[in-house]
């Protein structure tokens, strides 16, 4: 699936799952018509999140989602370097300071240097890389550094980001207005609020606690797939 297509973009946040496996959540949210899925384990170590990785990749691989790796892009190179069908359905997200304070200026620089070097000849780059953005002149940076999509936002006060000011509606409509690539609003969006995102021309969504706080998750994204239409 290409990342133009996508509506949904759900998460996997491990502070979220309350005791839940990770590999039952994200066939939850396949179930539930995920385009794309991250896995956030801001806690966790990178051998765990390697762990996790490679038992939600057969999963979304099956439904054709595509798996979010997020803050470590060695760990999508190096899970990228296996030489099966669902190493074309990685990618990684990075935050502004993670990527251009690192010292990073195009995300080529990233989608070709896995943790190991690979010894296949199969070996192909991670296919998606996104970058946060929080106002015009982060979304043109992330734009002009080759980034596959950004996400803007935070729309509203979040929880699962609780330092981050909101940058309104108003910069989701900037965002409809002069952004070419595709890009997903996020941040505090729920049942209550979508149309009102949608309505400014957002047209792709972050979902993270709104789905991983409801009992059904599959239940749940199917919500919010219905109003994305």
């Amino acid at each position: 699936m290409s990342i133009a297509a996508c509506r949904l973009y759900t998460f996997i946040d491990i502070a979220c799952l309350r005791g839940r496996a990770p590999e039952l959540v994200a066939q939850q949210l396949c179930d539930g018509g995920s385009d794309l899925i991250q896995l956030r384990a801001k806690e966790s170590s990178v051998s765990e999140i390697c762990a996790m990785a490679e038992k939600i990749l057969p999963i979304t691989s099956r439904a054709g989602v595509i798996l979010m790796i997020n803050d470590h892009p060695s760990i999508a190179a190096e899970l990228s370097t296996l030489s099966h069908p669902e190493s074309t359905l990685l990618g990684c997200h990075l935050g502004q300071e993670d990527f251009f304070d690192a010292g990073h200026k195009h995300v080529f620089e990233l989608k070709t240097q896995p943790a190991i070097p690979p010894s296949s000849i199969n070996y192909q780059p991670s296919t998606v890389f996104g970058l946060s953005s929080h106002s015009p002149a982060q979304a043109a940076r992330a734009v002009a550094a080759g980034a596959d999509y950004i996400a803007v936002g935070p729309v509203y006060a979040t929880g699962t980001k609780p330092s981050a000011k909101p940058v309104t509606l108003e910069y989701v409509r900037w965002a409809a207005q002069n952004i070419k690539i595709p890009w997903f609003a996020i941040g505090g969006i729920n049942l209550h609020n979508l149309d009102d995102v949608l309505s400014v021309g957002a047209q792709r969504i972050c979902v993270v606690s709104a789905i991983l706080n409801s009992d059904d998750i599959a239940a749940e994204c199917q919500k919010f797939r219905k109003l994305l239409g």
